[in-house]
């Protein structure tokens, strides 16, 4: 497995497809994180921008490969294992990501609540900051995994249903992103810190199950 992870992962340095989604963080993070904002508002933007990319970034790695070479890949390795090794590396960069938003959130967030009274504790913003990053990006690898091949195949299916299932997984009541980000948000307004470990525990579950998915149709469709 240590291989096809070093594989999959030069697979994506070498494409240079990860420079659009790397962009979109960027760009969004020089939108919504500034100097002197509230460092918990910060903290769900930042989190909350990391869902559409880490699903960008799960298409990438697993579109990567044309087929006649994944079918060799997955013929000497294991088609599930291909996948798998291919979601996880998408995982990783996301992951990354979510470390150095959140360095970067801390680095210049005010430590108060957003009327300005209230001191926020930086360490405990920052844990809740990561923890909520690192929910969103499990979120987004259930996106793509679910969005795009082995389920959908076709690039007219696969986009536009990541796009919708992403708004969906960000804005739905019930979603644990929502539940992280809102929880920074009403954070900002109280002072009152809470590091979203349920949230992350559910996304993580749901990511299981639909990598697990795709994984299980890899298998069965190559």
């Amino acid at each position: 497995m240590t291989a096809l992870l070093r594989y999959q992962a030069a697979l994506l340095l070498r494409s240079h497809r990860w420079l659009p989604p790397l962009l979109l963080y960027g760009g969004s993070m020089a939108v919504g994180v500034q100097s002197g904002q509230p460092v918990l508002d910060c903290a769900g933007w930042a989190a909350a921008t990391l869902l559409p990319v880490t699903a960008w970034l799960v298409r990438v790695c697993v579109t990567n490969e044309p087929s006649a070479a994944r079918d060799c890949t997955a013929a000497a390795a294991g088609p599930w294992r291909v996948h798998l090794a291919a979601v996880a590396v998408a995982l990783g960069a996301a992951l990354l990501l979510a470390a150095a938003g959140t360095g970067i959130v801390a680095a210049v967030g005010d430590p108060h609540t957003a009327d300005r009274r209230t001191v926020v504790p930086m360490g405990s913003a920052t844990a809740a900051g990561l923890v909520c990053a690192a929910a969103c990006a499990l979120l987004g690898t259930a996106v793509g995994a679910l969005c795009n091949r082995p389920l959908l195949r076709s690039t007219a299916w696969a986009v536009p249903a990541t796009l919708l299932a992403t708004v969906a997984v960000l804005f739905a009541g019930a979603s644990p992103a929502n539940a992280a980000v809102t929880g920074l948000v009403t954070g900002s307004r109280t002072g009152v810190v809470h590091v979203p470990l349920l949230p992350l525990a559910a996304a993580a579950a749901l990511a299981a199950g639909a990598v697990a998915v795709a994984c299980a149709l890899a298998a069965r469709r190559t």
